[in-house]
């Protein structure tokens, strides 16, 4: 009898969504080329929660795909649902697929009594039972240490490169500016693939909630610039650099993140920006209509065959981080 190549080590591979990015879910599947496992989750009018799936999944390596995106709180509860009942039905492994972990941002004690959130997620997650952890781009990869299962963490470096190489000739003549310090390693991955300059935006904090921009450390000036960054809240940060940018002399600005999370007045702010466009990878659901009130200028990348990959190899075995070289 014939094995199928997702089915070498273990039990049959099944892929379940919850319902913050189904189409993503879907996407992976296709390059699986399998069926999205069938389940249903039900919200009762006391806001209660409940899911059950529809198929068997004993000894199933079953993967869980569900992005920590509004609303965040049902998002996590539904996932450890879904992680408990599958562990209840006898699967194998369970490994929670969470393409934006929106609390690695609550990643240390920066004020006086108030909870790390993103340790706790993690040991909630754990105790609901979850063998294993695929994310994308923590905002600080210190959570890794939140968790005591395997965290497979992928990176979207390559997305956003190529992504900068489709759409401005000549990209290694551009910079890839680094929004602040802390975004320097992720921004110097990215001019080492597009072999381009770097620079990134020295700030310092003027009050408890203020930071403005003090200098760009590198030479903008008349170049392309492709800004680089985890994520996209309000756009606030965002409309910061591209402004200083400009004013140091960029010609044509690019924006690439890896999360779209577009809350608050990030649309208007965007399409009011002074850029020719921002693009964000659909580890996040980003509604039709929010692209659409960019005035154009907002983009989806898709990271599904990333994903696949990740998926595919974490169930026969095979080493994850091979995708990156």
């Amino acid at each position: 009898m014939e094995v199928s190549p997702l089915n070498i080590n273990r039990g049959p591979l099944l892929v379940f969504s919850g319902q913050s990015n189904i189409p993503l879910a879907q996407e992976i599947c296709q390059h699986l080329g399998i069926p999205l496992g069938r389940s249903e989750t039900v919200k009762f009018t006391n806001d209660n929660i409940i899911v059950q799936y529809e198929e068997s999944l004993r000894e199933g390596d079953v993967f869980i795909v569900q992005s920590f995106s509004t609303p965040v709180s049902d998002a996590i509860m539904e996932l450890m649902l879904l992680i408990d009942a599958a562990k209840s039905a006898s699967a194998g492994r369970v490994t929670a697929v969470i393409p934006y972990y929106s609390y690695a941002r609550s990643d240390k004690k920066d004020a006086p009594r108030i909870s790390i959130a993103g340790r706790l997620v993690a040991d909630l997650l754990q105790e609901a039972g979850a063998d294993r952890i695929l994310t994308m781009t923590l905002h600080s990869s210190q959570v890794h240490g939140f968790f005591k299962v395997p965290v497979d963490h992928l990176s979207s470096d390559r997305i956003l490169g190529e992504h900068f190489q489709r759409v401005v000739p000549h990209a290694h003549e551009g910079v890839v500016l680094a929004p602040d310090a802390g975004s320097i390693k992720r921004a110097a991955a990215i001019a080492h693939r597009l072999n381009s300059g770097l620079a990134f935006i020295d700030k310092q904090r003027t009050s408890d909630t203020t930071v403005d921009p003090r200098a760009l450390i590198g030479d903008v000036q008349g170049k392309n610039v492709f800004i680089v960054d985890d994520e996209i809240s309000t756009a606030g940060s965002l409309v910061e650099a591209v402004n200083f940018a400009k004013r140091m002399g960029a010609k044509d600005v690019y924006v690439a993140v890896t999360h779209g999370v577009y809350t608050g007045p990030a649309v208007e702010r965007i399409r009011a920006l002074d850029a020719v466009q921002v693009a964000s990878t659909n580890t996040v659901l980003v509604p039709e209509s929010k692209i659409e009130g960019s005035g154009g200028k907002m983009h989806v990348l898709s990271v599904a065959q990333l994903f696949a990959d990740a998926i595919r190899n974490i169930h026969t075995g095979e080493s994850v981080s091979t995708l990156f070289e």
